[in-house]
């Protein structure tokens, strides 16, 4: 019998999890709120490293495709003082693979590919347990019943609340976003400033970063630390208004720097808000998170990458975890094991076959079948697949979530 599969969100995790799993010839629903693929600007651009979120997109069968999307220029790196000073200067090898960037736009486009995606379908609570596997209930009222849900929606998850209490809380840090088009022709300047990849400048509780796209556009991120509500009075709307607080807030700073926000177009203020680092799940049958549903992270260096332990059935075996490392009891918790910010070990946990059970596995109690030697189980093939596309987004973390 097939599992019926439901992933909830169209993200980058979302859908290289649904990817593996039609890969593998074993369907898969993707349910994302977004009325279209294009409803919304998909944000800036991601680096995917090689062993990590290349190796996800090998196991969906797209990394010869990735690689011909891809800029290995990308990983280019500048680091100026705040007074202009280049501090550090990381060109880039043209055959460097090790991370290239790709915009998330493109990267969107390739992982949707032939999937079944239902636009337009917001999640509004998902209840575990029912007698028919675990129930969807949509924004627009109407149900539908799963033997699998993977909550990939992202920081304000809906399903993370069919297994943990757990909200996200502000960081004390903020981004604002402006953005250059045409960069090499309108300013040619601050294009050969940015390079081939990105620029940035770390001052006292103030950061700047700059970083280039395809098609000759630059993302701009002024971050800095500040309470919530920082911006009470300030109508986002008035770019004016906004530009003109942000260089108060830089005013000092190297003129170039500045040239950014004073040729940025429109604002757009994201607060980083992150899970506790500690948190856990209890089992829930039926349910799981990926992506920033499980470990929402703030977007402030390729470092906070944490690897998942891959499933013994895959490929290329992985090697024993150390014995320092906690090894939580299910597979849920923390999924991907994120250690503190402070400093200390990472806590990774061990995804294996048995994993892979429990996940696809329903419950007696919300089995459609009443002896259990009548219970449907999912083939060994199902397992390892569900485990190998599960580790796999574990290892997908981008440099910018925007």
């Amino acid at each position: 019998m097939r599992q019926r599969i439901a992933v909830v969100g169209g993200g980058p995790a979302g859908l290289t999890f649904a990817r593996v799993l039609h890969h593998h010839d074993h369907p898969v629903t993707v349910l994302e709120r977004d009325p279209a693929p294009d409803a919304r600007p998909p944000g800036g651009t991601l680096d995917l490293h090689e062993g990590m979120g290349q190796l996800a997109l090998a196991k969906a069968g797209l990394l010869a495709e990735f690689q011909a999307l891809s800029r290995p220029e990308g990983q280019a790196m500048r680091i100026l003082d705040v007074d202009g000073t280049v501090l550090r200067d990381w060109p880039a090898r043209p055959d460097d693979r090790a991370h290239p960037e790709i915009d998330r736009g493109q990267l969107r486009d390739l992982l949707l590919g032939p999937l079944d995606v239902q636009w337009g379908r917001g999640v509004a609570e998902v209840v575990p347990g029912t007698g028919d596997g675990v129930l969807v209930r949509f924004a627009d009222g109407r149900e539908e019943t799963f033997d699998l849900v993977v909550g990939a929606d992202g920081a304000w998850s809906r399903v993370r609340r069919a297994v943990s209490p757990a909200t996200p809380h502000y960081t004390g840090i903020t981004l604002v976003e402006t953005s250059l088009d045409d960069v090499d022709t309108r300013h040619p300047g601050l294009a050969r400033l940015v390079g081939d990849g990105s620029v940035a400048v770390y001052g006292v509780n103030r950061a700047f970063v700059a970083q280039r796209n395809s098609g000759g556009h630059v993302k701009v991120y002024a971050q800095f630390r500040a309470p919530l509500d920082w911006h009470a009075g300030l109508d986002w709307a008035d770019a004016e208004a906004v530009r003109s607080s942000l260089l108060t807030l830089y005013d000092g700073w190297t003129a170039p720097v500045l040239d950014f926000l004073h040729h940025g177009t429109a604002f757009v203020h994201r607060p980083l808000y992150v899970l506790p680092v500690a948190h856990t799940w209890a089992h829930v049958p039926g349910v799981t998170l990926l992506g920033d549903a499980a470990h929402l992270m703030p977007p402030l260096g390729w470092a906070r990458t944490s690897r998942c332990w891959e499933a013994p059935n895959s490929p290329r075996p992985s090697p024993p975890p150390p014995a320092s490392w906690t090894r939580p009891s299910v597979p849920s918790r923390n999924a991907c094991g994120h250690g503190p910010p402070g400093g200390g070990r990472w806590r990774r946990p061990v995804w294996n076959a048995s994993s892979a059970r429990t996940l696809a596995r329903p419950s007696p109690s919300s089995t459609r079948f009443s002896r259990p030697d009548q219970q449907p189980r999912p083939s060994k093939t199902l397992q390892r697949v569900i485990g190998l596309a599960y580790s796999s987004v574990c290892t997908m973390r981008p440099f910018f979530h925007a």
